[in-house]
């Protein structure tokens, strides 16, 4: 599983990508995405811009795979039985955004020079497994979705739910891209609408992005789309625990830090026997038995979303942390300590019996 930027170079300089490249590199970043496809100037042009790049990143422990189509190989001068130029330039991979035949495509993994070659994910165009029926190079076949600039345009959940599972059953690498939501990102287009997979994504913060992708188990790599990531943004990624659904609530100001400890508890898991009403981590209310919980009173029922801990009122369950699904009436034996923003309660679909997961506080 890797962690990926986004680099374009005809609208930055030599001097940002490379320190991009190195702050990226410092928080354990490990793959760039860069654009052919507004390719411009003479192949020999491209060919040493391009090296430079590659140089720097391989230099910061980074692998690169260039985004191409057909008409870049016209362009270029490339035939796909000859991907000498993409080895010349120091590229690890290249990513086919059309596509070419099956067959070719079989033929490109293996090429001499261990290019991996990745395959637009987002098409449902079946080229993955007619790729496969052509004996590839499985160890240099991996598979990427697209991004989509234009609001409104980005892929609907299920079908990308749908088709990341079909590539996940074929056993191929799959990555996705998150966008940074700032009117200041820019890629590869004039169009700047945000840059992401999901459209659902577009605007939300981006390390609720990559946790929403990391909780639904599909996809290896995730790759920040827009330029340039702030260090803030960098580190929020790095901090990221994919092993787990992480949940970030709206705390609410009268938390208190004995309900903040039980919160803060590293091994919060879904108990097996899921109510249609509760998540429940039960064995904080084992770990954190002693721990003095005043009732406090919500003022409300309680909703979808609110994050509650249970206090002094129901000795055997206190200190345990419930997740509400559905609506329901305060008993006065719950303490709502926050509550997930509509986007953090998408990833209450991805709980089940014995999930593990993090609040994030």
């Amino acid at each position: 599983m890797k962690w990926g930027i986004s680099l374009y170079p005809e609208h930055s300089t030599v001097e940002q990508d490379c320190a991009y490249i190195e702050r990226a590199a410092a928080h354990g970043f490990a793959r760039i995405f860069s654009c052919l496809l507004s390719v411009e100037g003479d192949p020999e042009q491209v060919k040493h811009e391009s090296a430079e790049l590659t140089a720097y990143a391989h230099a910061n422990g980074m692998e690169v795979v260039f985004d191409v189509a057909p008409n870049v190989f016209a362009k270029l001068g490339i035939s796909y039985d000859d991907l000498s130029f993409f080895h010349e330039i120091g590229a690890d991979g290249i990513r086919l955004d059309e596509p070419f035949q099956p067959s070719q495509v079989a033929d490109m993994t293996r090429n001499p020079y261990g290019l991996m070659i990745e395959l637009n994910a987002s098409c449902a165009d079946g080229i993955l497994p007619a790729t496969l029926v052509h004996d590839p190079d499985r160890a240099h076949l991996i598979s990427c979705h697209n991004f989509y600039p234009q609001r409104f345009s980005g892929l609907d959940t299920a079908f990308f739910e749908r088709e990341s599972a079909a590539v996940r059953e074929l056993g191929v690498n799959l990555a996705a891209f998150i966008g940074l939501p700032r009117a200041d990102a820019f890629g590869p287009w004039p169009l700047n609408e945000g840059l992401v997979t999901l459209e659902c994504h577009r605007d939300l913060p981006l390390d609720f992005q990559a946790r929403h992708l990391s909780a639904m188990g599909l996809v290896d790599d995730i790759i920040i789309s827009n330029c340039f990531a702030t260090e803030e943004e960098l580190a929020s990624i790095e901090r990221i625990d994919r092993s787990k659904v992480q949940l970030r609530p709206a705390l609410d100001a009268g938390i208190t830090e004995n309900e903040r400890t039980v919160a803060s508890y590293a091994k919060h898991k879904v108990r097996g026997d899921v109510s249609p009403y509760l998540l429940r981590s039960t064995w904080s209310r084992v770990e954190f038995a002693n721990l003095d919980i005043p009732a406090r009173p919500v003022g409300r029922g309680l909703v979808r979303g609110d994050v509650v801990v249970v206090n002094n009122e129901s000795p055997r369950y206190k200190g345990e942390l419930q997740l509400v699904l559905k609506d329901m009436p305060d008993d006065g034996t719950r303490n709502a300590i926050g509550t997930l923003p509509a986007h953090e309660q998408m990833l209450l679909d991805y709980l089940d019996s014995w999930s593990r997961f993090d609040i994030l506080l």
